[in-house]
């Protein structure tokens, strides 16, 4: 009998490991594979960088590996993120907390860049031409849009995002941890509170207005398809709409620095905003109007330098498409980066939307 009781509690001690073994390989398998970006050193004056959807998920922090980004231009088409998905342990693990107990964790630097100049300089703004296309900003900044705003209150704007779960640091303090995930699915601390600013400051002008805050990147790749299907789902329900936007926030920096894009207005600090607008020369990409886009474009930047000085990096024309050939008003715009604060971020969306509202109600 004890020899019995020896061999099944043997048996049993066998079969735990391997189901343990089993859960753990499982589990890694789940977890996002760490992507260093291209280019570490990006403090570079008035360096911008193309993300069009191309950012690949960080190292989860029990890793204990910084992050490092770069916003490669990648077509929607052909995404090619390797990761799958992120660790919901990661995902839902709440807001990052700067003062929290980071023991066994690394300390890095947050330096304060503004990016004014870079590219072509047009009046009070820049544009980064990283095309062939000979372009002619005063042409495109005063030719007519490819939508005519309505004095209406149909809902002519949506906003929605790509990368829903994207989030800021909590607060200013020069530095971060490399436990620092900037991603959360709370949308009390992504991305989405951004987006809300800029819809509020639409709606007190009686602008018509949706802002979408579905998950589009629970998983990563597929996400430009997925809010793909949920814009053209919003334009079959709401067929006066004319004008999408696709709020993210960019990252800049490696595995041992970030950098914050910030302008100060009011005496405040905003995250600085990067404007993408898409480029098809050859009609692969299936935006044969990324003309009228870019004129949307230019008139929003120079809209916003013109009332807030310094809010703007240069816009960024690339050739990419990542939903802006849905119609003739949709852009891809970066709020900060993954080191501006929540409360910068936010600010900026303000601004962003009492711009953006008064270039609609008078772009007649």
């Amino acid at each position: 009998m004890k020899l019995r009781k020896n061999i099944i509690r043997m048996t049993s001690a066998t079969l735990s490991a391997v189901l343990v073994g089993l859960g753990v390989f499982c589990v890694g398998e789940r977890l996002p594979h760490y992507s260093d970006g291209s280019d570490a050193v990006l403090m570079a004056a008035s360096l911008t960088m193309s993300k069009g959807g191309s950012e690949e998920y960080k190292e989860p922090a029990k890793k204990k590996k910084s992050a490092s980004t770069s916003k490669k231009s990648e077509q929607k088409e052909t995404e090619t993120e390797t990761s799958s998905e992120p660790s919901s342990s990661d995902f839902d693990s709440g807001y990052y907390n700067t003062f929290a107990d980071h023991s066994g964790y690394e300390k890095h630097p947050v330096y304060t860049q503004q990016y004014t100049a870079g590219g072509t300089k047009y009046e009070n703004f820049y544009v980064k031409n990283n095309t062939d296309f000979d372009l002619n900003i005063g042409y495109s900044l005063n030719a007519p849009l490819g939508f005519e705003f309505e004095d209406t209150s149909d809902v002519q704007v949506l906003i929605y995002h790509t990368h829903t779960s994207e989030s800021y640091l909590d607060c200013d303090v020069g530095y971060y941890y490399t436990d620092f995930y900037p991603r959360t699915s709370d949308n009390r601390y992504n991305v989405t509170r951004v987006g809300e600013a800029i819809a509020e400051q639409l709606r007190k002008r009686g602008i018509g207005v949706i802002h979408d805050t579905t998950s589009h990147d629970s998983t990563y790749t597929g996400s430009y398809y997925r809010s793909e299907a949920t814009v053209y789902s919003y334009i079959k329900k709401y067929p006066s709409i004319k004008v999408t936007l696709d709020i993210h926030r960019d990252s800049i920096g490696d595995d041992t620095y970030k950098v914050k894009p910030t302008f100060t207005y009011n005496g405040k600090n905003g995250a600085q905003i990067m404007i993408m607008s898409g480029y098809d020369p050859t009609g692969e990409l299936g935006f044969p109007d990324w003309n009228y886009n870019l004129r949307f474009a230019l008139r929003l930047q120079k809209k916003c330098e013109t009332k807030y000085s310094g809010m703007t990096r240069p816009l960024d024309f690339g050739e990419f498409v990542y939903n802006m050939n849905i119609n003739t008003g949709s852009l891809l715009i970066e709020v900060g980066t993954d080191s501006n604060t929540l409360d910068e971020a936010v600010y900026s969306g303000k601004l962003l939307g009492k711009a953006l509202g008064e270039l609609l109600q008078n772009s007649g």
